[in-house]
């Protein structure tokens, strides 16, 4: 019997979710077949086995999502299994890893909210993240909880008693409602105290507010932790510039013109504002650089452009590179650009195709967003965050005149980038913009 584990499919990736089983119990499994799709924190990837065998036992479901190295299904391929273990059942055997992957901590007496408690006798307890929350909720003691898990860890089935005793719900709709929010209204008690109980008044918010809980998806969860982390860790500051944009808007006509002409797909304004970024980091390259940490005493200066485009897919955000930005034509960026966002939507996007960016391009104009900041996506040292191409009065000499402008604005790394570098760096890109012939040269 051969135990199939959650592999590590991106460097960035600690967990994954089991988006859609391609093989069920009995089905026969060769090798190079494909046995499971893993929602990884970057895209839906496909699982082959590795070994040929018939699909025994599936561990963990579709949609659940467990650590790197958790067991997620069984393949039977005649050998006898290696352990003489009592045999555990699949969904404990899941709940089992995920604990043990989980920090240990002592328990207070009356909360279920940690790993670890101590009993008694001063034996370690342990329990699986569902039955703590369960227990959490209800207001259990596990300290007065036996464990029919492996080594005496508790589950949500030991609980069920304990849980009918507290009046809370059965485990099975416990589990239904685990990931409804709680919140909290401005102004309003956080917790209620009387008769020294606090009780948190989820179902009067619910209520009031109508609230629906929406599953958030493993990208997405990713995207938020990252995200956070970098706006938490990095020294953020931003500049803005306004460029005249009339002549960029004029040639992209024009090429388009001659390129429908030709039956070729046009050109858009973003796939132009990528290759005049790429050629304004090569006249600036500490832009395109990453800060290792505090520790170092180097930072990487990259030698190669590789652009990230943030895709707001129908999946999440998501920031396809394009590998040597500064040596490709904005046809060949357009139509790579078209191909990144295609894949995005469908999910099928590979680590390779999200991996290596120096610098990434966030373009909110085509919704009428006038102007933005945006957060930049580690370990690059800046990102771009481009408004829309808006007709406004402009001052002429002694005439008022409508001129098509443009807004970015520029968020680095104050660490490895100071404020007269990212000022040079948007002179460059304005002029570039303002003098698009170089662009497409």
């Amino acid at each position: 019997m051969i135990e199939i584990t959650m592999p590590r499919l991106s460097d960035t990736m600690e967990e994954g979710a089991i988006s859609a089983w391609r093989k069920q119990p009995g089905d026969r499994v060769e090798v190079g077949e494909v046995l499971v799709e893993i929602e990884t924190d970057k895209a839906i990837m496909e699982l082959e086995a590795y070994e040929a065998g018939t699909l025994a036992t599936i561990l963990v479901p579709e949609g659940e999502l467990v650590p790197i190295g958790a067991p997620i299904a069984l393949l039977d391929d005649g050998t006898p299994s290696e352990s003489s273990a009592p045999a555990v059942p699949p969904r404990e055997r899941a709940e089992s890893f995920v604990a043990d992957s989980a920090p240990s901590a002592a328990t207070e007496p009356g909360d279920g909210s940690r790993a670890t408690a101590e009993r008694g006798d001063g034996d370690r307890l342990f329990a699986s993240p569902l039955a703590r929350k369960l227990a959490r909720e209800a207001r259990i003691d596990l300290r007065e909880v036996r464990g029919s898990g492996p080594g005496g860890r508790i589950i949500r089935t030991d609980l069920g008693e304990a849980l009918s005793h507290a009046g809370g719900a059965s485990p099975s709709a416990a589990e239904d409602s685990a990931e409804a929010p709680v919140e909290v209204s401005a102004g309003a008690p956080a917790l209620s105290t009387e008769s020294g109980t606090a009780t948190a008044p989820t179902k009067q918010i619910d209520e009031k507010r109508a609230s629906e809980a929406v599953p958030i998806s493993n990208t997405r969860r990713v995207i938020a932790r990252r995200l956070g982390d970098s706006a938490r860790s990095i020294p953020h500051f931003y500049v803005t510039a306004v460029a005249d944009a009339e002549a960029l808007v004029r040639l992209r006509t024009e090429l388009n013109e001659q390129l429908t002409a030709a039956g070729r797909p046009k050109v858009s304004v973003n796939d132009l504002l990528i290759r005049a970024s790429a050629l304004a980091l090569r006249e600036h390259p500490q832009v395109n650089a990453s800060y290792l940490d505090d520790a170092s005493t180097t930072m990487l200066v990259h030698h190669r452009i590789n652009v990230g485009v943030a895709v707001a897919s129908e999946n999440g955000l998501v920031v396809p590179v394009i590998e040597n930005a500064d040596q490709k034509s904005v046809s060949q960026l357009g139509s790579e650009t078209r191909g990144l966002v295609a894949l995005a939507n469908a999910k099928k996007l590979t680590t390779e195709q999200m991996s290596g960016g120096t610098f990434t391009i966030s373009n909110l104009g085509m919704f009428g967003v006038e102007g933005f900041t945006a957060i930049i996506n580690p370990p690059e040292g800046a990102i771009l965050a481009v408004g829309g191409t808006v007709r406004e009065p402009v001052v002429l000499g002694d005439e008022i005149v409508p001129r098509y402008r443009m807004r970015y604005t520029l968020s680095a790394d104050h660490r490895i980038i100071d404020g007269a570098l990212a000022a040079r760096f948007l002179q460059t890109l304005t002029r570039l913009i303002e003098n698009p012939g170089s662009i497409v040269a």
